[in-house]
C-alpha cells in the first residue's frame, strides 16, 4: 500500500477557480483566491444564496505540517 506522500506526490491538483466554476456554478469574481489552489468565497456570493433552498454546510480545514508534528 502507498505512503501517504506517495498518494500525495501523485495526486494532479486543478486550480480552485476551475472547481468552483465547474462543479458549483461560482465565479471566479465570488472567490478570494490564496495562490491556484486555495480560495475563499466572499460573503457577497453567499447574500445571492438566500433566496434558496438550505443546502448542507461543509467545512473544509487543513493544517501544515511542521517539525514539532
Amino acid at each position: 500500500m502507498p505512503s501517504d506522500i506517495e498518494i500525495a506526490q501523485k495526486a494532479k491538483m486543478r486550480k480552485i477557480s476551475d472547481i468552483a466554476k465547474e462543479r458549483l456554478g461560482i465565479h471566479e469574481d465570488d472567490l478570494e483566491n490564496y495562490g491556484r489552489y486555495k480560495a475563499k468565497v466572499s460573503f457577497s456570493y453567499l447574500d445571492k444564496l438566500k433566496n434558496n433552498k438550505d443546502g448542507k454546510l461543509i467545512l473544509v480545514t487543513a493544517i501544515s505540517p511542521t517539525p514539532a508534528g
